[in-house]
């Protein structure tokens, strides 16, 4: 019996010297492969089964070939030509042309946009939008739940079935992995094409159980478009409970946090882009290539409504299969470029070393660099590893704010009163490296002035560092905590 011990011994070694090996060759951010190395270490057989289901590297495998991403663009890229008086800002062409030749997310102007800062206003728009659809509707989300404000969105789906329109719905197999089955069933049963993303079955697809859809897209008629933080579930609506640490809330007490985000409305030319993402994912779930041109109608049939104008945007999504992280990249630029200030939201933050340098490198120039996150947050191992990264970069000179009003799952940034952003994407190697997201970045004044309104009225419901807790009395072991979760930030 001793020689079946050491055996398994022996044989779990290899298996731990061949994946360190694998993720070695694999050639990741040093960050991240140190961080595998670590958790392979440290948690015997624990940490081989993380790996398994979070760690393989997938980036290399051609989930949607080359074809169908020409020919699901041609549509886009004709009706972007036969845009009339479209004026590039000088300044900003070359972040422009950094989107447009990594992803094809061309600019679109005659854009205009409605802000939603709260479920209580973004559920009865999308309702209405829904209700007035005569063609197709199409929904990517990352989480829609069973409960009321699911199932008053699925009524309202079967009802626009039942009355000929088409609706295409794409959710997250592990984000929505709560919501039963027979939810999706009833839409399916009444009409709906309803698809996971990545169905996570074992021992199948245990290896992309780390890549996730976690955009929110919505394109009605190929004229309405939605994108921002919110799911379909109530407590994007009412809010979420939560118990939390003392540094950081004052108490330990379980609490309701009401729900902060931002999610727009579009109409204009960046539906275009919206409706071309959401048909790229569609083609990854269903294998359906949908090119009709139905589906992108002529704006000159709806643009004289929104008064013409030069707002200009640029959807851009990005991806683990992705050479470059297109969204990450953005940002970088952003605050490279930025002469005045950066306003930033983000409900989490792990930053990627070019974030982080970017970020510094921005504050110790001048510019004015405030970065708001959760005062109250909904997870412990991120709440510890941000407090780290928060230090770092208010040292720099970045304002670190905490936003004390309920839990704020905003994502959004603005720049010099012109450049702004809202989507999917959190400031996190989740979101740059593993996730699916998707952003909508405009290049308007009038936009920017907006976005940054809603940062300076969430400003007013924070607190900075220094009034929050003095970093240098916090114990000894709870920073050695907090620095030892950093180190496993790549993974979280």
């Amino acid at each position: 019996m001793i020689y079946v011990h050491w055996i398994g011994i022996v044989l779990y070694v290899l298996v731990i010297v061949v994946t360190m090996v694998s993720i070695l060759l694999d050639n990741r951010q040093p960050s991240k492969t140190m961080a595998w190395i670590l958790v392979l270490m440290f948690l015997p057989v624990v940490g081989i089964v993380l790996y398994i289901f979070f760690g393989q590297n997938t980036r290399k495998e051609r989930i949607i070939s080359e074809q169908s991403m020409d020919q699901l663009t041609k549509r886009s890229m004709f009706e972007y030509a036969e845009q009339r008086n479209l004026q590039l800002p000088e300044s900003h062409r070359s972040l422009m042309n950094l989107f447009t030749n990594q992803s094809l997310a061309l600019p679109f102007k005659d854009n205009e946009v409605d802000i939603y800062v709260n479920g209580y206003e973004y559920v009865p728009a999308l309702l209405a939008a829904i209700r007035q659809a005569k063609l197709h509707i199409h929904i990517a989300v990352y989480i829609i739940d069973d409960d009321p404000v699911g199932n008053l969105i699925a009524d309202a789906l079967i009802n626009k079935v039942r009355a000929g329109v088409e609706v295409r719905l794409i959710y997250d197999d592990v984000g929505s992995w709560k919501t039963k089955s027979a939810f999706f069933e009833r839409m399916r049963n009444e009409g709906i094409e309803v698809h996971p993303f990545l169905p996570v079955r074992f021992p199948s697809f245990t290896s992309k159980v780390n890549y996730r859809n976690h955009r929110k897209i919505i394109v009605i008629d190929g004229q309405i478009g939605f994108i921002g933080g919110m799911n379909l579930a109530l407590r994007y609506v009412k809010g979420i409970r939560s118990s939390g640490g003392k540094e950081f809330k004052g108490s330990g007490e379980k609490k309701n946090l009401a729900w902060r985000d931002t999610h727009l409305r579009v109409r204009g030319g960046a539906v275009y882009g919206l409706q071309r993402a959401f048909l790229i994912d569609w083609y990854f779930v269903d294998r359906t290539l949908i090119t009709s041109h139905r589906y992108y109608p002529p704006l000159a049939s709806y643009v004289p409504a929104l008064k013409a104008n030069n707002c200009l945007a640029q959807v851009v999504t990005s991806n683990p299969t992705s050479p470059w992280p297109d969204i990450m990249q953005g940002y970088v630029r952003i605050l490279l470029e930025a002469k005045e200030y950066v306003y930033m939201e983000s409900p989490y933050f792990l930053p990627t070393e070019p974030i982080l340098f970017a970020m510094r490198t921005a504050a110790v120039t001048g510019v004015d660099v405030r970065l708001m996150v959760p005062l109250h947050t909904d997870a412990k191992l991120v709440e510890w590893s941000t407090r780290s990264y928060v230090k770092e970069v208010q040292e720099a000179g970045v304002k670190v704010l905490f936003y004390k009003a309920g839990f704020n799952h905003s994502k959004l940034l603005v720049s010099d009163d012109f450049i702004s952003t809202c989507g999917s994407t959190n400031i996190d190697f989740r979101s740059f490296d593993n996730n699916f997201e998707a952003n909508i970045f405009f290049y308007d004044r009038d936009t920017a002035l907006r976005l940054k309104q809603v940062f300076l009225d969430d400003e007013a419901d924070s607190v900075t560092m220094d009034e929050v807790t003095n970093l240098r009395s916090i114990p000894f072991l709870v920073r050695l905590r907090d620095s030892l979760v950093r180190l496993l930030s790549p993974l979280l």
